[in-house]
């Protein structure tokens, strides 16, 4: 079979490598709490089902669609963020249809970069940001996320050779994997470094509707002049519990989203209008069913970090997002913690090394089971002795 060099030297994917592990242990017949995992567990709110039912059983829906996506649901975007985020966006030129978020972070260099040209990247980060540097074969530099600076990244760290030559950058918050927020002076910051240095910004916004403690995660286009210089993508996946759907979108600079349906004209031809129309109910119809969906994984935040301080392990309660990011006990690497807690506990975290450079030092914990699922994973890794029994 012929494979063109573009596949060949595409990053290996570092979920994958982790399901074969899982894999294994299933097969070997132990019981795994998967907490590694990103892939929400709840069901699609029922209204939302319903609007995909009822509009599949409609003739019009089953023809293509616009290439653009349906006018009602570029509508249903832009009312979203109105009432979300008090931000105004045409419908017309400032929003892109997009099948699932993955599809636009991957395609965007594509869109808008040449060959050789230059990406920032924050490490740790979402490990796919990486295969959209290598199909459109340009170039990266990583900006450092660390404890200190609350995983935001430092432009001031960055060279004046770094500025100089990049064109673009990707943020993302609520943060995957570190679960760190971003506030409007920062994403202000981001603007002003954004216009001194011709960058443009993609903010990734695909955990934005889960923030804990009341607290409400702030939009990039907040942010004075964001519209200037970037777009934020949203998807439904997280917010809605609609993961397989496949369904996003784009909001922003007029001249980006300009870029992505550009190439998507050329590669797709947009979503099946029954799943466009289902989200349209999902952004414009009651929200409770994103209220009690934070909750549950509030419920469960609070259970995990509970649980982790009571057999010593010290860790930072998640803000956002329904990650936590724990540091791993001396002596071990994320990834030989990662394979003992797996092995010897049944236990699935995701090794922090996958995410780049700087993520090494800790796992990523998904709020994906169960609070008695939590309870019991963390009682397992308790027998394992690697931590005191004292209260942190």
């Amino acid at each position: 079979m012929l494979i063109s060099n573009r596949v060949k030297n595409m990053p290996p994917h570092f979920f994958s490598t982790l399901v074969k592990k899982v894999e294994a242990a299933k097969a070997a017949g132990m019981d795994i709490i998967n907490l590694g995992r990103g892939n929400p567990d709840q069901p699609t709110p029922p209204h939302i089902i319903t609007a995909l039912q009822q509009a599949a059983e409609r003739p019009d829906t089953h023809g293509y669609s616009p290439f653009k996506g349906i006018p009602q649901f570029r509508q249903a975007v832009a009312d979203f963020y109105k009432r979300e985020y008090n931000v105004e966006v045409d419908p017309e030129t400032e929003v892109a249809i997009i099948g699932g978020s993955k599809i636009g972070l991957v395609e965007l260099p594509l869109a808008m970069m040449n060959e050789g040209e230059l990406l920032l990247l924050p490490d740790p980060g979402y490990p796919d940001y990486l295969s959209g540097v290598s199909l459109a074969n340009i170039r990266y530099e990583t900006m450092p996320l660390l404890e200190q600076n609350g995983f935001l990244p430092n432009f001031n760290a960055l060279s004046d050779e770094t500025r100089r030559q990049a064109k673009m950058m990707y943020l993302n918050y609520p943060n995957n994997p570190t679960s760190a927020v971003a506030t409007i002076p920062f994403f202000n910051e981001t603007v002003s470094f954004a216009k001194e240095n011709a960058i443009f910004v993609l903010h990734d916004m695909a955990y934005g509707g889960i923030g804990f403690d009341g607290q409400k995660p702030v939009s990039f286009l907040q942010a004075e002049g964001a519209k200037e210089v970037g777009i934020e993508m949203y998807t439904l996946s997280k917010t809605y519990n609609m993961a397989g759907w496949r369904v996003a979108f784009a909001v922003g600079n007029a001249e980006m989203i300009e870029a992505i349906n550009q190439i998507q004209n050329y590669l797709f031809i947009s979503i099946f209008p029954a799943i466009q129309h289902a989200a349209i109910a999902a952004l414009a119809e009651d929200q409770t069913c994103v209220k009690e969906l934070t909750a549950l994984y509030e419920g469960r935040r609070n259970m995990l970090i509970d649980e982790c301080r009571r057999i010593g392990w010290a860790v930072n309660a998640p803000k956002a997002s329904f990650f936590a990011w724990l540091l791993v006990p001396e002596g071990y690497t994320s990834e030989t913690f990662a394979d003992i807690l797996l092995e010897k506990a049944g236990v699935v975290v995701a090794p922090g090394h996958g995410f780049g450079k700087h993520g090494e030092g800790y796992v990523r914990v998904g709020l994906l089971a169960s609070e008695e699922r939590i309870k019991e994973a963390v009682g397992r890794i308790e027998k394992l002795g690697i931590f005191s029994n004292s209260c942190v």
